[in-house]
């Protein structure tokens, strides 16, 4: 078996990123974005998936926490990409749903080749989350899904607390793609024979 690893750079005017990651780890991780909230769920995706990430960000903070939280979805999602190669043999699609005390949400996903994000529910979060808008998590959702070639729906289902209501999503999130990373056949997981 080939190992399926990647790293990768990202040096723009708004983020220095530097990104390691192994799917066939351990879930040891290593976060630094300079966002605590972001370390946090960008740590529970990993553990939960079963890959070793490191991350470092070191971004445009003085602003907000925008760049680097879309970076390192982006980052991340292309490191996914890099890693799985030619994709032969994943299970492809999975979905998880993971309670978090009062909030539940639900994740389904395709590594199929077709970026593409539908976010539901995100009226629930409140307005402001550890300092930043709530739509924060939108962007950080959709450039992972951009950067993984990953069609993502993320349903959050019901909840009060928005802290809550992304790390249930986040540790959903991380037992899809361990799922659908897993491989259990030979050749792709397409009947048209290909992936795009």
């Amino acid at each position: 078996m080939n190992a399926r690893t990647a790293k990768l750079e990202r040096l723009t005017k708004e983020t220095s990123i530097h990104l390691e990651l192994n799917l066939d780890g351990q879930g040891v991780t290593e976060t630094h974005t300079g966002f605590g909230l972001a370390d946090h769920l960008l740590e529970l995706i990993a553990f939960w998936a079963g890959f070793d990430l490191k991350l470092n960000c070191d971004g445009d903070l003085r602003v907000d926490a925008h760049h680097s939280v879309e970076d390192a979805g982006l980052c991340l999602g292309q490191a996914i990409l890099e890693a799985l190669g030619d994709r032969q043999g994943i299970v492809r699609s999975a979905s998880a749903r993971v309670p978090m005390d009062e909030s539940l949400a639900e994740i389904s996903l395709d590594l199929s080749g077709r970026p593409f994000l539908v976010c539901r529910g995100a009226e629930l979060l409140p307005p402001v989350i550890a300092g930043e808008e709530n739509d924060l998590w939108r962007e950080f959702f959709r450039a992972l899904a951009t950067g993984a070639h990953m069609n993502l729906h993320l349903d959050f289902r019901y909840g009060q607390n928005g802290h809550h209501l992304l790390e249930s999503a986040a540790k959903g999130l991380g037992l899809a793609l361990r799922e659908a990373v897993r491989r259990e056949r030979s050749g792709v997981t397409s009947t048209k024979g290909s992936l795009d």
